[in-house]
């Protein structure tokens, strides 16, 4: 258990989200240019990045599934529709709704802007169309003649004719003119079924109309007579439809590639140029057609076999829409599972024409179940999903790079290996109680085992000889299963035979571990207990007993001698191999444990749980160093990169997040702040050399330095200088001046300090409107601490000047000063107001220490002054006149004060 010397603890990891929902099928859109896509995920909106599948912005939606997105023309809005039946228009500069109105009787089912951007057209469930102005969100037609819910529309490219076209599930398409707001046709023949999709000609000659039931029919838009009729559908195939139908711009990089490549179907000489346009359905290959006035359509390429995941033998699989992407991005097709297919076209060896498939990004999965790194270099990652097929990521392009199928059920567990002989391979388990090899450099399954009659639910390859894994199910026994000849014959999956089989649990089976040296495994069940067997023969060792629930996971130290459970009891322990005593045990999270895997040599390990909590842990000094919460639910899966040392983990919420280690990029980076501080700091202190107030100002607040930042404020109150402090308060952002506020409720809360901040607050006040300041986050908080105390203050002060009005009612009745013009006026020519005067100013301050209203002990002291000083008076009038008198009386001077009893005071 001793760290070796060359093994260097990490203190941090930093999370990057790698994969997580954006798109749970129905409506989306992609921007001309096709930087970037926008993606209906059920009440949401996910703005994201086709190039690395990410996602740029999330906008929250009304609460219920939104049904249709378009673009503008200048990519600069974006409108939604719901079930709610409420339009947004969205400004992607802001991301912000900036106007809504209700729309259909029924749901929206697609929309198209016309050219100009001013228009917008949906089509509903209840039968209607509407134009819509965008500016003023009023509508401006309504078009009324479909039977059944319009499925498409589409404007006439041409921006002067304002010609609409929308087509329905009455099997009928309607042509609509603006100007005079009436039908002026109906494209609609016998034989038809429900239109799914409509194109527009390049040339604005020819209607294209796409027919669920296999058929797609060319319109002449001179005479609006159809000009031909296509039948896809092919008898072999039950499930063949057309969902899309697009025209392929002449401009476009397939196009050129189609002009490049030799077709056995392209017609040699032409005297127009053709129409070209692809069709996508349920059967999932793309067709490219070729179409000229004097010729019929003709189908020039074909693909051979499909790009979609098969999942059974239902319908519904294949494409059900799909775009040209502009530039040189190519193709993209949209799936019925969520998946997003981009193809790019190229010119064979021989000339022909293909398209590849070149990125796939999956935009909804399930709930990952478990996972591990692929590959020399760990650039894959085998994702299994609650779904019967093995995704594997790329990691540097972040799409899916290729799917395994064969299972018949869920894949629960799955485990990877570099076999002896350089192969790639990867074992599976699954809810079809079988066990698959593949091999990942040809993606196709190598050896099928069959025996376990439960799920399998957990497998592990062998760690040194790798040519055997293990296989734990919920039949609750444990199988070897060897795959020394399976190299043999590579092209078709043979049968794997098991080594050995043992009864190993009283209740499932959920995880297992092979030693570093192959001669050992360990089993971990729902019986709360972990066993050691010894391979290949699996006899029993020893039992691990101590966790009062499942175990979920074990895995055996690197380099000593002992072996790693986790819990349901939401605890960890580190066992001893020689004798099954538990060493140490480790508390920290605050739900069941799923995961603890060894790090560092087996210096520290990282473990997660269904509290979506991802920990870091030292052994030596049995301390939890980091906690990190980056998943909204539990977390089932954990890989750890035995290179790179990389994590990754996935739970419920159906996101991967991808950990890397930061302990060196953290340190230096601490390294630099310090270094950078040092010399904001020393520019700051010349500032304040020079009397350049707005640059110190500006650095204090960029070291967050309040002390430092007080004084600054605190000399310019003192000099009662307005011009720095406003120039350097007009330079703050929302950000800083928030901070500047927080300042200020803790300076406000000290009265030493509170007339600093009363005067930062007062010029925050005067240079910036109510409007600016409300927009400052967490505002009401701020002005609930500041008001109490101003108001404390308030009252102080003017407790404070109240009592001083008494000092200049006795100095009054007293003849010292006289009142003039309604003001009193100090009268400072006799031997008796200088006296006053100097004892008044010794008086001041302490009248101000003590605004708190202490009239009392103020008074005090003014009896003694008077006193004193008729005293001295009196004094010096005997000594040059030779003269005594006896006072006879005693004249008593009466002040009232505003806040207290009457008060007598000899004079």
């Amino acid at each position: 258990m001793v760290a070796p010397p060359t093994a260097s603890l990490k203190k941090n990891y930093r999370c990057s989200p790698f994969l997580q929902k954006f798109y749970s099928g129905g409506a989306y859109a992609i921007s001309s240019d096709g930087f970037f896509m926008a993606c209906a995920c059920n009440a949401e909106i996910k703005l994201i990045e086709p190039s690395n599948s990410s996602v740029r912005e999330t906008l929250e939606g009304d609460g219920e599934e939104v049904t249709a997105l378009v673009l503008s023309p200048d990519d600069r809005f974006l409108v939604s529709a719901s079930h709610s039946r409420l339009i947004r228009v969205w400004n992607l500069s802001s991301f912000k709704c900036i106007r809504s109105w209700k729309g259909h009787d029924g749901p929206v089912t697609s929309m198209s802007f016309h050219l100009s951007g001013g228009l917008l057209a949906t089509a509903g469930a209840d039968t209607t169309v509407r134009v819509w102005d965008v500016d003023g969100g009023f509508c401006t037609h309504l078009f009324r003649g479909h039977k059944g819910v319009v499925t498409c529309i589409a404007f006439h490219p041409d921006p002067k004719l304002f010609l609409l076209f929308s087509g329905s599930d009455d099997e009928s398409v309607l042509v609509w003119n603006l100007e005079s707001k009436k039908r002026v046709a109906v494209l609609k023949e016998n034989d038809t079924s429900r239109v799914s999709s409509l194109a527009i000609s390049e040339d604005k000659k020819s209607l294209l109309i796409a027919e669920r039931g296999g058929v797609v029919t060319i319109w002449d838009l001179q005479k609006y007579q159809r000009q031909q009729t296509i039948t896809i559908k092919e008898k072999d195939n039950t499930f063949e439809t057309v969902n899309t139908v697009l025209i392929i711009p002449d401009a476009s990089f397939i196009s050129a590639c189609l002009s490049q490549c030799n077709s056995p179907n392209m017609e040699k000489k032409i005297a127009t140029r053709p129409l070209h346009f692809l069709t996508v359905g349920e059967d999932g290959l793309v067709r490219i057609w070729t179409f000229s006035f004097k010729s019929r359509a003709v189908c020039i390429y074909k693909q051979k076999s499909s790009d979609v995941t098969p999942v059974s033998d239902k319908s519904g699989v294949g494409f059900v829409s799909a775009l040209v992407l502009p530039m040189s991005q190519g193709l993209l097709c949209v799936t019925a599972d969520e998946q997003f297919l981009f193809y790019r076209p190229e010119k064979s060896s021989d000339g022909a024409f293909h398209l590849i498939l070149y990125r796939r990004i999956l935009g909804y999965i399930e709930q990952i179940l478990d996972m591990k790194f692929l590959g020399d270099e760990e650039q894959y990652l085998g994702v299994a999903t609650n779904s019967e097929q093995v995704q594997v990521y790329d990691l540097k392009s972040m799409s899916c790079s290729y799917v395994l199928t064969g299972h018949a059920a869920v894949v629960l567990c799955l485990d990877s290996c570099k076999s002896n002989s350089g192969r790639t391979l990867i074992v599976t388990g699954s809810r079809d109680h079988h066990v698959r090899l593949w091999d990942a450099e040809r993606r196709c399954c190598i050896g099928i085992g069959k025996g376990h009659m439960g799920d399998v639910g957990a497998v592990v390859f062998s760690k040194k000889v790798k040519n055997f894994f293990v296989s734990g199910s919920s039949d609750r026994t444990i199988k070897v299963w060897s795959f020394n000849d399976v190299f043999e014959d590579v092209n078709h999956e043979i049968t794997l035979k098991s080594k050995a089989v043992v009864g190993a649990h009283d209740k499932d089976i959920n995880c297992l571990a092979v030693s570093p040296v192959d001669n050992l495994v360990c089993s971990g069940s729902e019986d709360r207990t972990a066993c050691v067997w010894r391979l290949p023969e699996l006899v029993s060792m020893m039992v691990l007993k101590g966790h009062k629930r499942g175990i979920f996971s074990v895995e055996f130290s690197p380099v000593d001698q002992c072996v790693i459970t986790s819990s349901g009891d939401r605890t960890i322990k580190i066992w001893a191999v020689s004798d099954g005593s538990c060493l140490k045990t480790f508390e920290g999270h605050t739900a069941g444990i799923s995961c603890a895997s060894f790090l560092t040599r087996g210096t520290q390990f990282v473990s997660c749980g269904f509290d979506g909590l991802v920990k870091l842990w030292t052994i030596k000094s049995n301390e939890c160093i980091a906690t990190y919460d980056q998943h909204d639910e539990k977390i089932w899966a954990l890989a750890i990169g035995r290179k790179s040392e990389m994590l990754a983990s996935g739970g419920e919420d159906a996101v991967i997040n991808l950990w890397h280690d930061s302990t060196a990029v953290d340190k230096e980076e601490i390294f630099q702040k310090e270094a950078d501080a040092i010399l904001r700091g020393q520019e700051l202190e010349n500032a304040v050399t020079d009397a350049d107030y707005p640059k110190a100002i500006q650095l204090a607040f960029e070291l967050r330095r309040p002390h430092k930042l007080f004084e600054l404020f605190s000399q310019l109150c003192r000099r009662d200088d307005v011009d720095p402090v406003e120039k350097s308060l007009r330079n703050l952002g929302k950000e800083e001046l928030r901070v500047l506020l927080e300042y200020v409720r803790e300076w406000n809360t000290k009265p030493k300090l509170c007339h600093v901040a009363n005067f930062v607050l007062f010029h925050v006040f005067k240079l910036f409107p109510p409007t600016e300041i409300t927009e400052i986050k967490g505002i009401s908080e701020l002005l609930e601490g500041l008001i109490p105390y101003s108001q404390r203050h308030f009252s102080r002060v003017d407790r404070l000047v109240r009592s001083s009005f008494l000092l200049d009612y006795i100095l009054n009745r007293m003849n010292v000063i006289e009142p003039e013009n309604n003001s009193l006026k100090w009268n400072k020519t006799s031997p008796l107001a200088s006296e006053i005067c100097a004892h008044v100013e010794h008086i001041l301050p302490k009248v101000g220490e003590q605004a708190n209203g202490h009239h009392e002990d103020i008074i005090e002291e003014s009896k003694v002054l008077s006193s004193e000083a008729e005293n001295k008076h009196s004094s010096s009038k005997k000594r040059k006149t030779n003269k005594v008198k006896k006072s006879s009386s005693i004249k008593k001077v009466k002040a009232v004060s505003e806040s207290g009893p009457s008060i007598s005071v000899k004079a």
